[in-house]
């Protein structure tokens, strides 16, 4: 088995460097996410209309196997900081644990510089909520209310604190993109929130809103290997039927 796993990964990086390396514009045509769409427009009318973007990257440590949720989330918060450095309000990210702010600092800064805009970068744009999953909830709603945010984008480690923030956006008639690792708070976001990532779409996010063409070969290559399990699962099924297997 660990020799399969070996040799499952091997293929993955070899598809991922080849597809990375053959990657062209235009980029090829990927299935629709509602969510994501709604993202699209709603970070080019807060340019306009001079509204912020608030990116909660929830409060999981990223030395524990909840850590791939916010790292995802500072894939997404390079993208909109890029997009969005010319507004007159830059976007806000808010963390519930210190390292993830220092980490959602620098990636601020590095999207400023993407953008040729590194002057405009502001520390104070990357901030502690609180450092426990309630507290960080009520350090967020006030941001909502307070700083004109038109969109807020929740990519991290999220429970059952969801519900409330999805009503303070609700409240400030913001959109609200909910996801999580979390059962329970994938299943609150889906109830209460307008829109929703569902499962491997949480991962996929950056790269639906203007990846580099390594991201976008890591979503083909994940649909290879899903159609790949899929066929040897037939394949397994068919031959144990005949008593071949």
């Amino acid at each position: 088995m660990n020799l399969i796993g070996l040799g499952v990964v091997g293929v993955a990086a070899g598809l991922l460097f080849l597809l990375s390396i053959l990657q062209r514009k235009p980029i090829p045509k990927l299935r629709a996410i509602p969510a994501l769409t709604r993202l699209y427009r709603a970070i080019g009318l807060s340019v306009e209309d001079g509204t912020r973007l608030l990116i909660g990257l929830g409060n999981a440590s990223l030395l524990t196997g909840s850590a791939g949720a916010p790292l995802a989330g500072l894939g997404m918060l390079r993208q909109l900081a890029e997009r969005t450095s010319v507004s007159d309000r830059p976007p806000v990210a808010v963390a519930g644990e210190a390292p993830l702010a220092l980490l959602a600092q620098d990636t601020l800064e590095a999207g400023y510089q993407g953008a040729g805009a590194g002057e405009f970068y502001q520390p104070t744009t990357g901030r502690v909520a609180g450092l426990t999953p309630f507290s960080a909830m009520a350090g967020t709603i006030p941001m909502l209310r307070d700083e004109r945010v038109s969109a807020a984008v929740f990519m991290g480690h999220y429970g059952v604190e969801a519900g409330l923030l999805a009503d303070a956006a609700e409240r400030e008639n913001a959109l609200a993109v909910g996801s999580s690792d979390d059962l329970a708070g994938q299943a609150v976001w889906f109830a209460s929130a307008p829109e929703t990532l569902i499962g491997e779409e949480l991962f996929a996010a950056s790269a639906y809103i203007g990846g580099t063409p390594t991201q976008i070969a890591s979503l083909i290559v994940q649909d290879a290997l899903r159609w790949i399990i899929i066929l040897a699962l037939v394949a397994g099924a068919g031959l144990k039927l005949l008593g071949l297997l």
